[in-house]
């Protein structure tokens, strides 16, 4: 899971109202082409329309949100061609960041991605589609974080920003009632120390859900 962002004095304000939306995007807190105005935003975090502008450039620049020639910004809408693109990234970065964790998977880290998995589950039985996504996130992120390769999860999570919105129409979609089984491969593989099957595992979870989508 990407970290809440810490109410901080020493922040500039447009960090604040960045890594807040940043975070909201990321877990699925808005619908894809959800739009979004200067005023209402900054109305939002109660702050004046230069950090609000400020905080949207950015995230246009990394692919979260859009901006029309008309001056529009929204949530992207994923072309079926983006989706098979952000799966393909997903499935040559993902695999390869838990191959580097493997070596680093204490019991202690597996029993906190076993506790995360229960987590999605509970999120599930909730109908928490924010929640689910949030989870789900948190429970490959602490994983990833073990492979020690900052730049590689830094390019990661721009995957997952710019796909969070669509990962809850996907939950909305296939109206989920239980864990994907393959969060459970990757734990077993973990405990075996698989690298293959860790991979393969990996490789089904984060893309599975994407190409669902396409139609």
């Amino acid at each position: 899971m990407v970290p809440e962002p810490r109410t901080d004095p020493h922040l500039p304000i447009h960090e604040v109202v960045y890594r807040s939306l940043r975070t909201r995007i990321m877990h699925g807190g808005m619908e894809p082409g959800e739009a979004m105005t200067l005023r209402k935003l900054a109305a939002q975090f109660d702050v004046s329309m230069t950090p609000a502008r400020e905080a949207i450039r950015r995230l246009v620049a990394e692919g979260a949100l859009t901006l029309s020639s008309s001056g529009r910004v929204s949530t992207p809408l994923l072309s079926n061609d983006r989706l098979e693109e952000l799966a393909s990234i997903r499935a040559l970065l993902e695999p390869e960041l838990a191959s580097r964790a493997l070596p680093r998977a204490h019991p202690a880290l597996i029993e906190r991605l076993y506790l995360l998995n229960n987590a999605v589950n509970e999120q599930i039985v909730k109908s928490d589609a924010m929640g689910y996504v949030r989870t789900n996130l948190d429970f490959h992120r602490t994983l990833y974080l073990r492979a020690q390769a900052p730049a590689m999860l830094a390019l990661l999570e721009t995957v997952w920003l710019q796909a969070g919105p669509t990962m809850r129409s996907l939950y909305v979609r296939l109206g989920r009632d239980h864990v994907p089984n393959t969060h459970t491969k990757i734990i077993a593989a973990l405990r075996a120390g698989d690298e293959p099957g860790l991979r393969l595992a990996v490789r089904t979870d984060v893309t599975q859900g994407l190409r669902l989508l396409v139609t």
